[in-house]
């Protein structure tokens, strides 16, 4: 099924050609052969394109209708007849370039809605976008080309650099953006972070007195909490992916190219290298460094450093075959009949309990 044109504006159809400059492939088929869009591969038609990209999916080439497919070098030879392969290394990061070739994202116009408010004191690019009812603070500065959708809130000397888009109902407050950075809906980033400390009359809190930093190309999840740092800043290295509804405080900093999936989080003055990915609902605890390219497994509670390159899970998190070896040695044990249950027997060599008098 084609995208929904409603929701998701085309352009086309488009030349092979065209789909073939804009993914670096390479093709036996004509150029000139034409494309109206792109679908899931058990979906798409004759006119539109497709992508293979791991064995599971394979067995779906058979009755595959698609005009053409984005797919290694490996397995052209399953393209049914017809069918004109796109071939390149990399067939998902292809067939993204071929589907926003199709899509594009619409460049901002320098629309400024009616409702809005904005501060006389903000500088703005002539060509940013501000929906309805969207709030812009004093002093801040909003590069060339950023969107700000309805009811988002850019706070008082926030800056976003060029293509930054800001989702409905976002916020943003004490923070300095990149270039091309994305808050998805609710996303709250600038707040203050959660830092008190204990006296005998009960809490006080610490002022939190630092700030967000979102590199380039750092995209944040809809309803995600990233607190500002209190004595220095939160750091979101450049390229990094932040799913839905992930916590990160005060102090925190990520690498590059990291990811958080859903529903983790990160407490105060954590350190992630590059490339460290977290799976859903896992946890570091605060002050801990977790290494380059190291993996938290899904709900895994992580409460010591983890090295480069690791592979942790379990709670406490442990290293992952320790945690498996663990786990199939209880599963043995589980499975083992228990005293009394049908099945035990007497061990020959034990004496009896029973006395004789």
């Amino acid at each position: 099924m084609p995208a929904d044109p409603r929701f998701h504006p085309t352009i086309g159809p488009l030349p092979l050609a065209s789909l073939l400059a804009a993914c670096g492939g390479g093709s036996d088929g004509p150029p000139g052969r034409m494309f109206r869009g792109v679908a899931a591969l058990s979906q798409a038609g004759p006119d539109e394109v497709s992508f293979l990209d791991t064995a599971k999916h394979a067995a779906g080439m058979s009755a595959c209708r698609a005009g053409a497919v984005v797919l290694r070098a490996l397995d052209a030879a399953m393209l049914p007849p017809g069918c004109i392969g796109i071939v390149v290394p990399s067939p998902a990061a292809a067939f993204a370039a071929i589907a926003r070739l199709f899509h594009p994202i619409q460049a901002p116009l320098g629309t400024r809605h009616p409702s809005a408010v904005i501060a006389g004191s903000a500088d703005l690019a002539p060509d940013v976008d501000v929906g309805a009812y969207a709030v812009i603070d004093d002093g801040a500065r909003l590069g060339p080309g950023c969107v700000i959708h309805s009811h988002a809130v850019i706070g008082a000397g926030v800056i976003l650099g060029p293509g930054c888009i800001v989702h409905t109902h976002a916020s943003i407050s004490h923070a300095v953006c990149g270039a091309r950075v994305t808050l998805h809906p609710g996303a709250r980033i600038g707040q203050e972070g959660f830092g008190f400390t204990h006296t005998a009359q009960g809490f006080v809190t610490m002022p939190q007195l630092g700030r967000v930093m979102l590199e380039d190309g750092v995209e944040i999840g809809a309803n995600t909490c990233i607190d500002r740092g209190g004595l220095g800043d939160t750091v979101i290295g450049a390229g990094s992916r932040i799913d839905n509804l992930v916590q990160i405080g005060h102090n925190v900093q990520l690498g590059r190219a990291c990811v958080m999936v859903a529903l983790a989080g990160a407490s105060g003055s954590a350190v992630l290298e590059d490339g460290v990915m977290m799976a859903g609902q896992s946890g570091v605890a605060g002050h801990l460094r977790i290494g380059a390219r190291a993996r938290i497994g899904g709900q895994a509670g992580v409460i010591g450093d983890v090295p480069a390159g690791a592979d942790m899970l379990g709670m406490p998190a442990q290293p992952s075959r320790d945690f498996l070896r663990q786990t199939a040695v209880l599963r043995r044990l589980a499975a083992l009949p228990q005293k009394g249950e049908k099945g035990e027997t007497d061990d020959p060599g034990q004496e009896s309990d029973h006395r004789h008098d």
